[in-house]
């Protein structure tokens, strides 16, 4: 799970970025054997430094663990550490022992993940968007506290997605096109991320419990293959109060990540799933990495 407050590692994308889906590997160290090494990520909420890795080192060899090779993925920001060790032990001697630090280890060999799906709000971008569009007609506090419990699992996702729409009925159509211009902004690296990921021959969907008047422009800026979400009910230049049938959430998510593995001949080792909500919780745990980022605590529980 990835603390509240890391953004994604900023940056310009092409083939050779690490970012989240990782570095290449090294030939040498496959070539010597080292079929169980593993990457422990250290990500800070604040910063950290070159004594921070040494820390780091010490843990892992006092567990008996064999440190390969340290290096900064993002300088102050996080570093990587590869070692050869039972990742459990690794983890437990590594989480919550760098103040706040987030700890996240992968079999190095399976790092370079072929399939992203990512929720939209909150995750790829920085708001939540029927909160903001709901302040278009002045129930913004009303819908946001819904939303609130939603993401955190309390309600049922589709009966409150149902019950928030109800309340936008009668809000211009236009408010649409301005919350998107006014409202909307790209999380910090989400662009390096998912272009980082393209540019390794990897696909990238973005699955939204919000609306596709958002969902698919926003996909077209970051860069994302695809976009699925909800469809708003509009009639004569207004919201009637309705949304479009099935709605897209946990289970669509979830299928989402199983039918594209599928159809590219991907494993489920291949994908890395983000999002922050409880309906998220599936994919993530599906996925072969599964990112909580900004999280409410259940799903970074599942994470």
């Amino acid at each position: 799970m990835i603390t509240d407050g890391i953004s994604f590692a900023s940056a310009s994308a092409n083939a050779d970025l690490p970012l989240a889906v990782g570095p290449a590997i090294s030939a040498t160290l496959l070539n010597e054997g080292f079929d169980s090494v593993f990457t422990a990520t250290v990500i800070a909420a604040a910063t950290l430094n070159s004594g921070d890795i040494s820390s780091a080192t010490d843990r892992l060899a006092a567990i008996g663990a064999e440190a390969i090779d340290a290096n900064w993925v993002e300088q102050g920001r996080a570093f990587d550490l590869q070692f050869e060790c039972d990742p459990i032990a690794a983890r437990a001697a590594l989480e919550g022992q760098l103040g706040t630090a987030d700890v996240v280890i992968q079999r190095t060999a399976d790092r370079r993940r072929k399939l992203l799906i990512a929720d939209m709000d909150s995750t790829m971008i920085t708001v939540e968007c029927i909160d903001e569009l709901a302040d278009y007609a002045g129930i913004k506090d009303e819908i946001a506290d819904v939303t609130e419990r939603a993401m955190r699992g309390e309600l049922n996702f589709e009966d409150a997605l149902r019950s928030r729409v109800a309340l936008l009925k009668g809000l211009p159509e236009t408010a649409i096109e301005q919350c998107l211009a006014e409202r909307v902004k790209i999380m910090p690296g989400a662009q390096a991320l998912v272009r980082t990921v393209r540019a390794n021959g990897g696909y990238a969907v973005l699955v939204s419990g919000g609306f596709t008047r958002f969902a698919e422009p926003v996909a077209r800026e970051i860069g994302f293959d695809r976009a699925i979400a909800n469809t708003l009910g509009i009639a004569d230049g207004l919201l009637n109060g309705s949304v479009g049938l099935p709605i897209i959430g946990a289970e669509t998510k979830w299928a989402t990540l199983m039918e594209t593995l599928a159809e590219k001949g991907w494993s489920v080792a291949d994908s890395i799933a983000i999002g922050d909500g409880a309906n998220d919780i599936p994919m993530i745990e599906a996925a072969g990495l599964g990112v909580a980022y900004h999280a409410k605590p259940k799903t970074q529980a599942a994470a």
